[in-house]
């Protein structure tokens, strides 16, 4: 484990929030060509489980797949994890239809202090220092900041969605918190949690789906449609989790988990761009803020912040 971040952990850390950022418009541009917000994260995990699973066999042959299917104390938590992250792209998704991308992508992070607050009283040994809480802090005010107009001037309806995004935040963070907190967890392999995660979902947001009657967008949804799930699916919910995974094995989890304040203002910057959301003047103040922050957590002088080896960022 190395004790800093180095160029290859940020230029890899970098590139996996601007895959993140660009998720929730991807999400958008799926909903408007006809391919419903339930289907659409049931059919993400559907995908991701089965790439997953042949990722597995490929490198550890029947055995890896063995040791990943077979029953063990992790079977109670690992329901429990399934429910939140079913529950959680639910209403990420439901909330997309209802808030801007660039506004909704602020209310999932705040995920990292669901989790802080989490850790705090379950995991006290992994508290993070004065000066990473203030890195913290000081970068989520300048994603504040770079929504601030835009909060002013919510459109209609955007609020229920915004409190929808928030509550998918809190449920993200009980996931991460779960890892380190419940002992039927601990050192189970991080392939094992995602698949119970994405194959825990698959139930979940398809039966949600079907309930509502989303199935026959199959056929009529357009190519747009399917470009944006293919995307979500092989990038984001397959390839950059095992990135990200890579990433905890070798580098402290807690500096990593700063960067993911990156992923909002490239989320912002895609809505702008693709989705055409209105811009801010107040970005490049954001950016500095951020900036500022991510130093004061990966400073020299600061102290190691502690492993929150179970976060994985889904946004």
């Amino acid at each position: 484990m190395k004790a800093r971040l180095d160029g290859r952990a940020v230029a890899v850390m970098t590139l996996l929030c601007l895959i993140w950022g660009i998720q929730q418009v991807s999400v958008k541009l799926a909903i408007a060509d006809g391919l419903p917000p339930a289907l659409q994260a049931g059919l993400r995990s559907l995908i991701a489980t089965l790439l997953l699973l042949a990722w597995i066999f490929w490198r550890e042959g029947a055995g890896g797949l063995w040791r990943l299917l077979r029953r063990d104390r992790s079977l109670g938590p690992g329901i429990v994890m399934a429910l939140l992250f079913g529950g959680e792209f639910l209403l990420l998704y439901a909330g997309l239809t209802r808030t801007p991308a660039s506004r909704a992508v602020l209310f999932l992070y705040t995920a990292p202090f669901f989790v802080a607050l989490g850790v705090h009283f379950l995991v006290p040994e992994e508290r993070l220092g004065l000066r990473e809480a203030a890195g913290l802090v000081l970068a989520f005010a300048g994603i504040a900041i770079a929504f601030a107009d835009g909060l002013r001037h919510a459109a209609a309806g955007a609020n229920t969605g915004d409190l929808m995004v928030t509550v998918a935040a809190s449920m993200w963070a009980a996931v991460t918190v779960m890892v380190k907190a419940v002992k039927g967890l601990h050192g189970v392999s991080a392939a094992k949690i995602l698949f119970y995660q994405l194959a825990g979902s698959i139930p979940i947001l398809l039966g949600a789906a079907i309930l509502q009657g989303e199935a026959s967008a199959l056929i009529h949804a357009g190519a747009i449609a399917y470009a944006s799930l293919a995307y979500q699916s092989v990038i984001v919910a397959f390839a950059s989790y095992l990135a990200w995974f890579w990433l905890i094995g070798l580098y402290p989890a807690g500096r990593l988990a700063a960067f993911s304040f990156l992923t909002p203002l490239f989320g912002m910057i895609a809505g702008i761009v693709v989705l055409h959301e209105p811009a801010s003047i107040f970005l490049v103040v954001a950016l500095a803020a951020v900036a500022a922050g991510l130093y004061l957590v990966n400073g020299r002088s600061g102290r190691r912040v502690a492993h929150l080896s179970g976060e994985m960022t889904n946004g």
